[in-house]
């Protein structure tokens, strides 16, 4: 017997037929609109998700609250632990007759919570953002109530400790103004 040849083999250009790429597409998952209403350009973007469309709606002065929360931090974190003793005489207007290992362990606590500030305001994560004023918000209003509680045992209140719960009730308000802002789901327009 003998044998035909085969007539050559012919590729199609998926590339060019635009049905035939609309088809594949849509076989695939991608393409079309989600719940969300987001359409997702690949796989790989709609199972991992598209954190990009957050930065087009950051809320405005977010990055400026994260630099002066870690500057803040950072500070109130050096000042105890390298001057523990004036620290305590300035907030409560008395000596510190105890050992000064507590305001520098309190100083350890906020140096690690301005770490936490810092890698904040570099990240474009929504959620390591979100983590990050929640913390900041925890320690303001822990701080405000062990200060509260501490000035009741005490029965003074200085003037200094009485700014620094109005200072902490502003940044806790501020800090959880814009947590719920970042938590809020925008709509496609």
């Amino acid at each position: 017997m003998s044998s035909k040849p085969h007539p050559p083999l012919m590729k199609k250009h998926s590339q060019t037929d635009l049905i035939s790429r609309l088809k594949s597409r849509k076989i695939l998952g991608v393409g079309g609109e989600d719940d969300d209403g987001e359409v997702h350009r690949s796989k790989i973007s709609q199972m991992l998700g598209n954190e990009m469309k957050f930065t087009g709606r950051e809320p405005i002065g977010l990055r400026v609250w994260i630099l002066i929360s870690a500057v803040g931090f950072t500070v109130m974190a050096v000042m105890a632990l390298v001057f523990p003793n004036q620290l305590y005489e300035v907030v409560f207007e008395e000596e510190l007759s105890t050992t000064s290992l507590s305001v520098r362990l309190y100083g350890g606590a906020l140096l690690s919570l301005a770490l936490i500030m810092w890698n904040g305001l570099y990240t474009a994560e929504k959620i390591v953002i979100q983590w990050t004023l929640l913390s900041e918000a925890c320690y303001f209003a822990v701080q405000f109530l062990v200060t509260s509680i501490t000035l009741i045992e005490i029965g003074i209140l200085p003037n200094a400790a009485m700014l620094l719960l109005l200072s902490r009730v502003f940044f806790l308000v501020v800090t959880m103004a814009y947590y719920f802002h970042l938590g809020r789901k925008w709509k496609k327009i």
